[in-house]
């Protein structure tokens, strides 16, 4: 992986980045610059994307990509106000305003904070790619692991570009009105909105709970007794316990 320093100019490379530390430090990306990506950068992540596994090798996911055009903006505006629903009704309903969300530097005020800008300027990302799915068959609880695998592949390329992005589910509040200005055939599912762009201000680590809570030896419960992390590894620990 090729990676370069954030504010750098888009063809400055500046440093190697492994495949290993990728993977350990690709993070949600939710502010932006208002740099663009070039063409020559997507074209990069869309193709390490396609490159994921899909059942039978089908390649049923297709990426529709919006830049800056008229009829991109539109689409990032009604994503943007499924955003908004999304997270006006979350924000109530999980009482991010509530309990240690009223201290200004609580994790669950950043949290708020942070999601509040994001759907504010949803529609300012420089890019947005809509992963789609096309059926071969019925609906099915499984079928997104032939889709979510190349989105997840285009957010480590772009992390390997020195782009961020987050994967979102906000198109699925507006996909009625996303089909009819799209013009998606009915057998294809919206499964991702994607933003992409150059990360704006400081973001820290990836931090996951340890890894002797996630994995576990022969009984569900039972921590591998090899499983741990590695020196220096931001751990995040939940109140929601080991589960």
């Amino acid at each position: 992986m090729r990676h370069r320093l954030i504010g750098a100019s888009n063809d400055e490379v500046v440093t190697d980045l492994s495949l290993l530390d990728g993977l350990a430090t690709t993070r949600a990306i939710r502010r932006y610059t208002n740099e663009p990506i070039p063409e020559a950068d997507l074209n990069k992540m869309l193709f390490a994307a396609t490159r994921a596994p899909s059942g039978s090798n089908r390649q049923p996911f297709r990426f529709m990509v919006f830049t800056d055009s008229e009829r991109s903006q539109h689409v990032k505006q009604l994503i943007a106000q499924g955003a908004q629903s999304l997270w006006n009704a979350k924000r109530s309903d999980d009482g991010y305003d509530q309990g240690s969300g009223i201290e200004d530097d609580s994790p669950k005020a950043r949290m708020a904070r942070t999601m509040q800008h994001y759907v504010d300027h949803f529609a300012d990302a420089p890019v947005l790619v809509l992963a789609c799915l096309i059926r071969y068959r019925e609906p099915s609880p499984t079928e997104g692991a032939s889709v979510y695998p190349a989105c997840q592949n285009l957010l480590l390329a772009a992390r390997a570009l020195g782009y961020g992005g987050v994967l979102t589910g906000f198109q699925g509040f507006v996909e009625e009105e996303l089909r009819s200005y799209l013009e998606i055939p009915e057998e294809v599912a919206l499964a991702a909105a994607i933003t992409l762009g150059v990360p704006a201000g400081s973001h820290g680590p990836v931090r996951r709970r340890p890894l002797s809570n996630l994995v576990f030896a022969d009984t569900w419960g039972e921590a591998a007794p090899w499983a741990h992390d590695p020196p220096g590894t931001a751990v995040l620990q939940s109140r929601f316990g080991p589960a």
